[in-house]
C-alpha cells in the first residue's frame, strides 16, 4: 500500500519495532506482529464487552509488508459485528517507517474475540 491509504479503525496500539522482535535478515518476526494485532483486539473488545475478553479465532490474515528494526507499528481495530457473546473485529496494522516518512499497511486480519463472565464461561456482551 502507498502512503496515500488510510488506516481503516481506531488507533489502538502503537509500539516500535525492536531488534529482540527481529530475525536474522532483520524483518520482524510475524509472530510478534500477531501478537500485537491480538493485544489491540483485546483492548478493544473488553472495552466494549466492559469485562474479560479472549480471542476465539483469527481469520483471513495475510502479511502484505515486512516491518523493520525501528519501525512503529500502529495497530487499528474496527468493531464489524457484536454477537451475543463475540466481538469481530477487523484489525490492521501499519509500519510508520519514519527515516522515510511513510507509513505502510503490513497486514490485516479479522479477530474474533468471546466475552467471559467471572467463571470463564462466555457471558452477553452489553448493550452500548
Amino acid at each position: 500500500m502507498t502512503d496515500a491509504a488510510k488506516p481503516r479503525g481506531e488507533l489502538t496500539l502503537r509500539t516500535l519495532a525492536m531488534p529482540g522482535d527481529a530475525n536474522p535478515a532483520g524483518d520482524i518476526f510475524g509472530g510478534w506482529v500477531m501478537a500485537q494485532m491480538d493485544l489491540a483486539s483485546g483492548i478493544r473488545a473488553t472495552e466494549r464487552a466492559r469485562g474479560r475478553v479472549v480471542t476465539a479465532a483469527v481469520k483471513e490474515m495475510a502479511f502484505e509488508l515486512p516491518v523493520k528494526i525501528g519501525d512503529t507499528l500502529s495497530v487499528y481495530t474496527d468493531i464489524e459485528r457484536v454477537g451475543r457473546t463475540s466481538i469481530t473485529l477487523c484489525v490492521e496494522a501499519w509500519a510508520n517507517r519514519a527515516r522515510y516518512a511513510k507509513m505502510e499497511k503490513v497486514t490485516a486480519g479479522t479477530f474474533i474475540m468471546v466475552a467471559l463472565d467471572e467463571e470463564g464461561k462466555p457471558k452477553q456482551v452489553p448493550e452500548e
